[in-house]
């Protein structure tokens, strides 16, 4: 390993004017790149086999100044960023680490959360002890500071005998582990159908309903709120929302009723994620949604200091009331997936000019690069 034996020690002996941010090539990873460049930010980006042109060629930088990514290091596995040569190498670039999803996805195929907050001597952005909040079994889990909070979240149910309405299933998904099946039942019965129904088509695992996590549905739009808590200036900032497009779901929701019929039971939902779309909620609702983020950052403050550092997301249907509110389903602790919250307004409304969370991110390791307070925005 370089020099450095651990992450404070190694961000002590950069050269905080040469300073690289760098992710995994997945997930966000172009806009923490242009956010960078914006900044006056040097930019790396992990790639992996059969997915490093995006980031090696088409959005290379060029000798103009166009472009984002400055270099790529290219590695069998994206789990090979915790190896020490990997590493040795961007620490010898001053690099402030920057974890996406998909760092947890792939890390976690070969490292536990342990050996993932441990073994990564490169400096993160951010809090690498709250990333494994996101998975419902760890002991301060989403629920746990939601809980803490006071922000409503669907009730859970202990399992199939206690569904008594519509009720929404996350199972982890056969054939991609890191993402789930979700389908709906409202009674035990519609239960027992539904899910030998995914069983028979290969979308989850007895292992997997055994595992699953039952919650009341909530009807109403969904929202992705995404925040900015800055320990620059001691705020926190709705960056911009979003909601989601989700592969087969999206596609049945465009056809008639008639033209639905015929897919009968063969139809196998699935909610994968496969894109997003920029969307704004009610003024009326933005204290709320302000109350909310506050309380989870100071939850997440007290329950695993230092707390939230940049980006996370509550993710919320709007139920319809009397009064409409806010109802938190799952919660992202870390940068969020969606490139085009910056075409929502609230990031203009606080800094005069619409900004992706890339560029956040950025300009807070920037504001605390010169005010010498590096240590308080990495981990």
């Amino acid at each position: 390993m370089a020099a450095a034996t651990s992450p404070n020690a190694a961000l002590a002996a950069y050269d905080s004017r040469r300073l690289t941010l760098a992710c995994i090539g997945s997930h966000s990873a172009l806009d923490v790149c242009l956010g960078a460049k914006r900044e006056g930010l040097s930019t790396l980006v992990i790639t992996a086999p059969k997915r490093e042109k995006t980031y090696a060629i088409y959005y290379r930088t060029r000798a103009d100044g166009t472009g984002c990514v400055d270099e790529t290091i290219m590695v069998d596995h994206f789990a090979d960023v915790i190896t020490e040569k990997i590493q040795t190498k961007l620490i010898a670039k001053n690099t402030i680490f920057v974890p996406n999803r998909s760092f947890e996805v792939y890390a976690r195929e070969r490292h536990s959360y342990d050996e993932i907050e441990r073994g990564m001597l490169v400096p993160m952005f951010g809090s690498r002890c709250l990333l494994r909040a996101e998975e419902r079994d760890e002991a301060n889990n989403q629920y746990r500071l939601l809980e803490k909070a006071g922000i409503r979240y669907p009730r859970r149910l202990s399992g199939p005998s206690d569904i008594d309405g519509l009720t929404l299933i996350k199972a982890q998904h056969a054939r991609v582990k890191f993402e789930r099946a979700f389908f709906i039942a409202a009674n035990p019965e519609q239960y027992r159908k539904r899910a030998s129904h995914y069983l028979a088509a290969g979308v989850v695992t007895q292992d997997g309903l055994d595992k699953a996590v039952f919650e009341e549905y909530i009807l109403g739009p969904t929202i992705n709120l995404n925040f900015f808590w800055s320990p620059m200036t001691g705020e926190l900032e709705i960056l911009g929302t979003d909601t989601r497009r989700q592969t087969n779901i999206d596609g049945i929701r465009s056809l008639l009723a008639i033209d639905q019929a015929p897919l009968g039971a063969a139809f196998a939902a699935s909610m994968e994620e496969a894109g997003h779309i920029a969307a704004t909620i009610t003024e009326s609702m933005l204290e709320q949604a302000f109350d909310m983020g506050e309380r989870f950052v100071a939850a997440a403050r007290t329950l695993q200091p230092p707390g939230i550092i940049g980006p996370f997301a509550l993710q919320c249907v709007i139920a319809a009331g009397p009064p409409k509110s806010l109802v938190v389903y799952d919660v992202s602790m870390r940068i969020p997936g969606s490139p085009g919250t910056k075409y929502t307004p609230y990031s203009a409304y606080r800094w005069g000019k619409e900004m992706s969370v890339g560029e956040r991110i950025a300009k807070e390791v920037v504001m605390a690069r010169d005010s010498g307070r590096l240590a308080e925005i990495c981990t």
